[in-house]
């Protein structure tokens, strides 16, 4: 079965690089026209840009702030006027946060809180007028939510705060025929977590069913698959991307 990518229109929040770059780039080459967006653009962006364009014409990299409401309504405003809508709005927007619990400052907890949780409320909120009939959001979580982290409570408490918002608007977005899934990778190689030392890696690797840690083309294939038509009934779910820990 097809999944139907060709000529829709996805937008993919922090996208220049890692995850989000992977996932725009496999839109882009299953035919979708993809506007992607950064906080800081520069030399990862502009190769972006020259990537994409070697896909076909269509798609739009643009640098905009989203977890502020006037950064979020700014990229909106601009995936509007290049896109005309959207057919797949992707999360992917996060940072990690490694601080014991009892030395976490308040200002580290916003930080993760709003890049990780409050991002994917404003933009999902300034994109409900764009999103189509039978759209799909997918909201790039991690495992880590399911199971808990030491020196990492509060970005364990926005990846699950991130499972609540999906298991609350697919109610909400539903009457549309709007889907709304997390995907939850474990550790992934380009994540700043991958910097592990090496006993820490083998050990979590050891953890997992297939015996490595996750890439970011499986987490690209997962959002592709519940964007696209094969999983048109699937919503509210969270997909374990992790190798079977």
């Amino acid at each position: 079965m097809e999944q139907g990518l060709a000529g829709k229109r996805v937008l993919v929040t922090g996208g220049t690089r890692g995850i989000g770059r992977t996932t725009a780039l496999a839109f882009a080459r299953a035919g979708a026209r993809v506007a992607v967006c950064s906080r800081t653009g520069g030399a990862d962006a502009d190769s972006l840009v020259r990537e994409l364009k070697e896909t076909g014409d269509g798609h739009l990299v643009v640098r905009a702030d989203v977890t502020t409401g006037p950064g979020a309504a700014e990229l909106a405003e601009r995936v509007r006027e290049s896109l005309g809508g959207l057919d797949a709005l992707v999360n992917n927007v996060g940072v990690d946060g490694q601080v014991w619990f009892e030395e976490l400052p308040e200002d580290e907890w916003h930080r993760v809180m709003d890049a990780n949780v409050t991002s994917a409320y404003l933009v999902t909120q300034a994109a409900l007028p764009l999103l189509a009939d039978g759209a799909s959001v997918v909201n790039v979580g991690s495992s880590v939510a399911l199971r808990g982290r030491v020196r990492g409570v509060h970005y364990t408490a926005s990846k699950a705060a991130l499972i609540g918002l999906t298991r609350a608007l697919c109610k909400e977005l539903g009457p549309r025929g709007i889907r709304v899934n997390t995907v939850a990778p474990g550790l992934t190689e380009t994540e700043p977590g991958a910097g592990l030392p090496p006993e820490a890696v083998t050990r979590i690797v050891g953890m997992t069913a297939l015996g490595r840690i996750c890439r970011p083309e499986d987490v690209a294939g997962a959002v592709l698959f519940l964007a696209g038509d094969t999983s048109a009934y699937i919503s509210g779910v969270t997909l374990n991307v992790d190798g079977g820990v």
